[in-house]
């Protein structure tokens, strides 16, 4: 099938999503409508048609736009916010999935014309082999499967031609829902968080820059014992051309089928991997899904795609760590004014402070309770709407709050973890494990350990 030119204008990409949004909706409105004078079982059979046909309108709409509109569709794939009933789940994640694993391919000929005018030079002269059929597809590139003259096999990443202009439009449309953050949160800075968003967005077009990334944590996970970063071909990698060390692994849907204990690990594991990274390091990748990690036939968990990265100061992770203290052990007062004093309260005296410990424990209660705790999508989808929907008991105080934006892609980092261990259902004392980097007390699991003595090394 004829690929479809991506759309790259601003108007052309606000029409298809609007088409997308009015269409969906439309036809949901005509079957419950017609549900009316249908029985009950044709009634179910109608209305998992019409949640499996928007899945696939998802996919295909999303799939052909490859810019920062994309990732909507893939963050939907796995993290369930209640958008179909419980009984239809399972088939729309499935639907969905496909846009994250396998989103639709650029003819490998457009592909090439991108790497040789990066590369200066024929295909050839830069590689012994190369796969033409990609193995991977992300929100603004494909990867592909090639060996170096020196025999190494290496995991080339190029960026969809036109991708930049895509996104530069997505981020244009980005104003509309900032407009409308500002209407629903007026206390909200919607304008410093709109800046936040688009700087790191557009980051990711640079892959120089994640390449730089990705070195950084390549470096801090050397030798890890069940870590991988693969390294980075800086001698290969340019602005829209990335190549790293080749790692064949698992993926997330078989993962999800593996035996309780298996999953357990994998759980501790990225969340080991995503926190630590945020906490201790102060460098993190600000985009967990399950597309981006692989698990290795030695048991190490291999972590990719470090596009979409945030630095952080060690105040702005010392101030969160703080905080988490100070809900841990109850310093209701505290923790009202730190977050005063913070900027993510403008008026202190709409809240009172067993509010603010209330709130606090509801976004973050499967990690600072001290219990076992066995993540579900169910989990993830209730943490999500205490967070940030009008359906939670916290929407009203929600709305005279601010984010600042030095922590906003913490949070959403803290969230798509919690997300992608939920789709897993892993269990753990996520609580124990955190305490590590909250209080800096000695781990308490076998996999802890193992990485604390690595971080004596």
């Amino acid at each position: 099938m004829a690929r479809e030119d991506i759309p790259t204008s601003r108007l052309q990409r606000s029409a298809t999503i609007g088409r997308l949004a009015t269409g969906t909706a439309v036809k949901q409105l005509a079957t419950r409508a017609a549900n009316v004078v249908r029985g009950d079982e044709a009634s179910r059979e109608a209305l998992e048609r019409r949640h499996l046909e928007t899945a696939e309108q998802i996919v295909a709409v999303l799939g052909t736009m490859k810019g920062a509109a994309m990732k909507l569709g893939q963050v939907m794939s796995f993290l369930d916010v209640g958008l179909v009933p419980e009984e239809f789940r399972d088939e729309f994640q499935r639907k969905l999935a496909e846009l994250r694993d396998s989103a639709p391919a650029v003819p490998f000929a457009e592909m090439l014309g991108v790497i040789e005018s990066e590369r200066d030079e024929p295909l050839e002269d830069s590689f012994a082999e190369f796969d033409s059929e990609p193995i991977a597809a992300a929100s603004i590139g494909q990867v592909y499967r090639a060996r170096l003259h020196d025999g190494r096999v290496v995991a080339v990443k190029v960026q969809y031609p036109g991708a930049a202009a895509a996104v530069r439009a997505d981020l244009q449309n980005f104003g509309m829902l900032v407009r409308l953050m500002a209407r629903l949160a007026p206390e909200l800075d919607a304008k410093a968080i709109a800046e936040e968003v688009r700087e790191r967005i557009s980051e990711e077009l640079d892959y120089e820059l994640e390449a730089a990334n990705q070195r950084a944590l390549a470096r801090l996970y050397h030798e890890h014992p069940f870590i991988l970063v693969p390294n980075v071909i800086s001698s290969h990698s340019s602005e829209r051309v990335l190549v790293s060390e080749y790692v064949q692994g698992h993926g997330f849907e078989e993962l999800k089928r593996r035996p309780q204990d298996e999953r357990n690990r994998l759980g501790e594991i990225i969340f080991r991997f995503y926190f630590g990274c945020m906490y201790r390091h102060h460098q993190f990748s600000g985009d967990p899904h399950p597309g981006n990690f692989l698990l290795l036939d030695d048991g190490r968990v291999a972590f990719l795609d470090f596009g979409l990265f945030k630095r952080i100061d060690a105040s702005v992770a010392e101030f969160e760590l703080a905080l988490a203290r100070r809900a841990i052990r109850g310093d209701t007062d505290g923790l009202l004014e730190q977050l005063r004093a913070g900027g993510f309260l403008r008026d202190s005296n709409r809240y009172t402070a067993e509010q603010i410990l209330q709130q606090f424990f509801d976004v973050t209660w499967w990690y600072t309770r001290d219990a076992d705790v066995a993540l579900t999508p169910e989990v993830a989808t209730q943490v999500i709407i205490d967070m940030s929907d009008p359906r939670s008991r916290h929407y009203q105080q929600m709305r005279h709050e601010n984010l600042p934006r030095e922590h906003l892609f913490g949070r959403r980092t803290e969230t798509l973890t919690l997300a992608v261990i939920s789709q897993l259902r892993a269990s753990a004392n996520w609580h124990r494990i955190a305490r590590e980097w909250i209080f800096g007390e000695p781990p308490v699991t076998e996999l802890g350990r193992a990485e604390a003595a690595y971080w004596l090394r």
